[in-house]
Formats: structure tokens, sequence, C-alpha cells
């Protein structure tokens, strides 16, 4: 392997990124607990229903402050190019894992750009809805028919976050070692000569001050 290799995601970007995702699980696995009776038996990794019910509106809480984080160091680079539409156009190479036919790419895809604003818009809508039904805090405050508006509309967002969510994860996993960068902070010159090739040219032109070449240890 190549001991030169280029700084992707600092220690900052990384433990952002991992305490919303940890976030996220727990409040997937605690909403699924509450949405149906058959998996009220993923309440036991709370301690018992009770607990789940308390801690899953912080958990919210917590997601919705670490995710506006990550808004405050990406939203720049997820801003959405022309060339984002070529790359979409040319979705069936990608998925034949034919990157020599698919536009310069640079620090994100479109793929990548389409997750961060679908969780941006999911997140607030989440949260929101969340505090309509928080009967501990706000439940005197809402009539009845309003809070089975914001059940739905809860649902709803939930299951659009995990399905946003599936296809980030199954992507991670699909495109070799880009589970690396984000837990090891950095990829190697030919990783992103074959992903981001335009973010490699703007590296190496000094264009990106936190995204650096280096040498590995």
């Amino acid at each position: 392997m190549s001991r030169t290799v280029i700084t992707r995601y600092t220690t900052v970007n990384r433990v952002n990124h991992w305490i919303t995702a940890i976030c996220f699980v727990l409040l997937v696995l605690s909403g699924l607990a509450m949405f149906h009776p058959m998996l009220f038996w993923l309440s036991g990794l709370f301690g018992g229903g009770q607990w789940m019910r308390a801690a899953h509106p912080w958990i919210g809480c917590l997601l919705l402050l670490s995710y506006l984080g990550l808004i405050v160091q990406f939203w720049r680079e997820n801003l959405v190019h022309k060339d984002d539409v070529e790359w979409i156009r040319q979705m069936r190479f990608v998925v034949a894992n034919d990157e020599e036919h698919i536009p310069a790419v640079g620090r994100n895809n479109a793929g990548q750009k389409f997750v961060f604003w679908s969780m941006t818009l999911l997140v607030p809508v989440l949260f929101f809805s969340g505090l309509v039904i928080w009967e501990v805090y706000f439940g005197e405050s809402t009539s009845i028919p309003v809070q089975r508006a914001a059940v739905l509309i809860h649902s709803l967002a939930a299951i659009a976050a995990i399905l946003v969510w599936v296809v980030h994860v199954y992507a991670a996993i699909w495109v070799r070692h880009s589970i690396r960068a984000m837990t090891q902070g950095y990829v190697t010159p030919g990783w992103a000569w074959r992903h981001h090739r335009a973010w490699l040219r703007e590296v190496a032109a000094g264009e990106h001050g936190k995204d650096v070449i280096r040498k590995r240890p």
C-alpha cells in the first residue's frame, strides 16, 4: 500500500459523524420498539420500556445538535453543481463500477449530496414532529388531532430517514475503503483518483486547507 495518503476527514469531522450515527441507530431501535408490539423486545436494550421512552426524545435532541455540526462543517462541499446532473445521468456506469465513463467528481458525488440534503430535511422534521408528541413537556399544549398528525409525519419521516441511511451504509461498504476514510481519516491517492478525481486535483493544487497530502506513519 502506498505510504502517501490524503487527509479526507479531520478528527472533529469523524467524531461528529459517529456521534450522529450512534444517536441515529439508538433512535431507530427505540423508535421501532414503540412502533409495533412485535418489536417491543428491543426496549430491553435500553433497560425497559419506561427508560426507553424517556431516553428516546433526549437522544433526538442530541442528534439534532450533532447533525447541525455536520451541516456547519459540510454544507459548502455539498452544494449542487451542474456536474452532479451529469453524474446522475451516468448512474448506470456508477452501478456497474465503471467509473472511467463518469465525469470527474469533486469532494462529494451527487449520491453523497443526496444523502446529506435528505437528512438535512428529515432530521428537523423528526425533531419538531417529535416535540409535538413529547407527552412529558408538550402533551398538554397540543390537541389529540394535532398529535395524531404529528405521529403520522414522524413515522413517515423516520421510514424515509431509515431508507436514506441504508443507502448511505450500503454505498460506504460497496465503495471499497470508504469506511476507512471515516474511521482513520485518510484515503490513498489511487482511491481519490478513481472516485473523486476533481477533488484530488484540487487537493494537489492546495485548494483545500484541511485536505492535505502527507506520508502515512
